[in-house]
């Protein structure tokens, strides 16, 4: 089974799931709005919108999966050191999530800042990897 999905495809529901768990109005948001400071989220929403995004679409977020990724191959004293990502490090997150505007990238940004960067279309991309990962364990 091949899946040719995109962040257009999965938008409505990641939206949708996002409304919900903030208990917004149901609408279709901005791919470009932050969780936090646009959405008036806090961090503990996101362990709710992570879980309704594995029950709506049927995956496995694993916690702390963004960060994971976006170390990639750096050990973890490459990527941060004593919280504060490294030059490697923000290097990485910069490329990881690409969605979010370049100049949010600031030297001496904190790993526990890192969920101030997410928006809308960060959790869309998540979805889409965990969809990838679905049908690649799965032998598509």
């Amino acid at each position: 089974m091949s899946t040719t999905m995109d962040v257009a495809s999965v938008h409505p529901k990641v939206s949708q799931v996002i409304c919900e768990a903030l208990g917004r109005d149901a609408a279709e948001l901005e791919l470009s709005a932050r969780l936090i400071d646009d959405l008036g989220a806090e961090s503990i929403d996101y362990l709710d919108i992570l879980f309704r995004l594995e029950r709506t679409f049927g995956v496995k977020i694993p916690r702390g999966q963004i960060t994971k990724e976006a170390r990639g191959a750096l050990s973890e004293e490459e990527f941060q050191q004593g919280g504060v990502l490294t030059p490697a490090g923000l290097e990485r997150l910069r490329g990881y999530l690409s969605e979010v505007p370049a100049e949010r990238f600031k030297p001496g940004l904190k790993v526990g800042e890192i969920p101030m960067l997410f928006t809308v279309e960060t959790f869309c991309r998540l979805v889409l990897r965990a969809l990838e990962r679905s049908a690649a364990a799965a032998g598509r």
